[in-house]
């Protein structure tokens, strides 16, 4: 039997929170497992002490485009098989999907696109969560069991946002964004979170321009989704709104096997 803590993190420039005391957080924090979105770097680029952190194997996946999304995982335990994508070279050249597999579990470490930006980004995005939800049935159909993590970029209730009706139109809680997330769960996915707090207010991203953060009128949109057969698995699912550095703040789930 053992317990891990998996921790993800959308760190909003990897390199921009190495100089907020990040790696003391990790230490102090020491999870099994850490998953990072939004590293805005190529491997190459980091510091020897962001690739190397002793006890850790690193792991990174980046876009063609420098400065822009890409993700990182951190684990003890040194995994079976690590990927880069899903296979489909559209979704897969930006950097946003790394998984890695263990003998218990994968682990799917996941920075979804935004659709603010345009239509056409909006549409990416909505490509982006199909072809995610048929990779993960595929492996699910097969007896896998997953832990999926990451910054959806979508609120999925009124609940998960402070200011739901002003929010409507906007990307990030459009009715067909959160319709997404209402099939994901329905084949047969938990939103760990949920399984242990029914409670509004809980919220990952914060505004920064307006300050949001100080008035905690945010949005959760960070998570931790699990397949139907880890339900017993899962010890609890928490957030750390007390961890500066970020937009975003940290999310996390124990796991016993």
């Amino acid at each position: 039997m053992k317990n891990l803590k998996i921790i993800s993190w959308n760190v909003n420039g990897i390199r921009a929170v190495l100089k907020k005391g990040f790696l003391e957080w990790f230490k102090k924090t020491n999870p099994d497992i850490l998953c990072i979105q939004e590293t805005k770097a190529w491997e190459e680029q980091l510091p020897e002490e962001l690739r190397i952190v002793p006890g850790y194997n690193a792991y990174f996946c980046q876009g063609i485009k420098k400065g822009y999304s890409g993700t990182a995982i951190y684990t003890k335990e040194k995994p079976l098989s690590v990927k880069r994508g899903f296979g489909i070279e559209k979704y897969d050249c930006e950097g946003r999907i790394l998984i890695a597999e263990y003998n218990e579990f994968i682990l799917i470490n996941i920075y979804y696109p935004n659709g603010k930006q345009s239509q056409e980004r909006l549409n990416y995005k909505m490509g982006f969560y199909e072809a995610f939800q048929k990779y993960a049935n595929d492996l699910k159909a097969k007896g896998k069991k997953l832990i999926i993590c990451g910054d959806v970029n979508t609120a999925h209730k009124e609940i998960d946002l402070a200011r739901p009706k002003e929010n409507s139109k906007i990307s990030g809680f459009l009715p067909e964004e959160r319709a997404w997330i209402d099939r994901f769960l329905a084949d047969g996915y938990l939103d760990t979170l949920r399984m242990f707090n029914d409670e509004g207010e809980i919220y990952t991203w914060w505004d920064q321009i307006s300050r949001a953060r100080d008035r905690n009128v945010g949005w959760r949109i960070d998570y931790f989704y699990i397949t139907e057969n880890l339900r017993k698995n899962i010890l609890n699912a928490f957030t750390m709104p007390e961890v500066m550095g970020s937009d975003h703040c940290p999310v996390g789930v124990e796991v016993k096997f």
